[in-house]
């Protein structure tokens, strides 16, 4: 069932979002040189790697690390990607990797590739067994701001408690906090 929820969910939204889509990859090709998605190698099911699109926030060159282990995060930054990260814009190609079975609309985020501590915490915790989420229950309650060892503890709550029903208010609260930018990193 959720499966195919994801499938229908994510077409619709493609349909909708088709336009605003080709706008923010145009408007991210004016405003840097590079290509308008990029791809990040993450830890999907299982700790098998997928690559994962968001738009590009970032300059072409920038680390390939979780941004707050950056030394000055704002200057990595594209003319417009302050806006895209904190209306959280750039997730929006998560959604070929939904159709695509990589992610779920709902789960824990996925790891960096070098998020070692946070891969390992997990496997501890069997939360590598659950396909990766664009967004999840540590999203909801911290987001950027959570220390790792809080994030797996609300990641193996999740699998705990998982069910359509929850997936279902994970993916209301997710809304009211993205459309009140909270929690999120610049």
């Amino acid at each position: 069932m959720k499966r195919g929820f994801d499938l229908v969910l994510a077409t619709i939204a493609l349909m909708v979002l088709a336009v605003p889509l080709l706008a923010i990859a145009l408007l991210v090709r004016l405003t840097s040189p590079g290509p308008a998605l990029y791809w990040s190698d993450r830890v999907g099911k299982n700790n098998v790697l997928f690559k994962m699109p968001k738009f590009r926030s970032m300059r072409i060159g920038t680390p390939a690390v979780a941004t707050h282990l950056l030394d000055d995060p704002a200057r990595h930054l594209t003319p417009i990607g302050s806006f895209l990260r904190t209306t959280s814009l750039d997730e929006l190609p998560q959604l070929w990797s939904v159709l695509r079975g990589d992610m779920s609309f709902v789960g824990p985020r996925p790891a960096l590739f070098n998020q070692d501590d946070l891969i390992a915490l997990r496997t501890e915790q069997g939360v590598h067994r659950l396909v990766p989420g664009v967004t999840g229950w540590a999203q909801i309650n911290g987001r950027d701001e959570l220390p790792i060892p809080e994030k797996v503890e609300l990641d193996a709550e999740y699998l705990r408690r998982r069910s359509f029903r929850f997936d279902l208010t994970i993916l209301w609260l997710t809304l009211v906090r993205v459309s009140r930018r909270d929690g999120v990193s610049h």
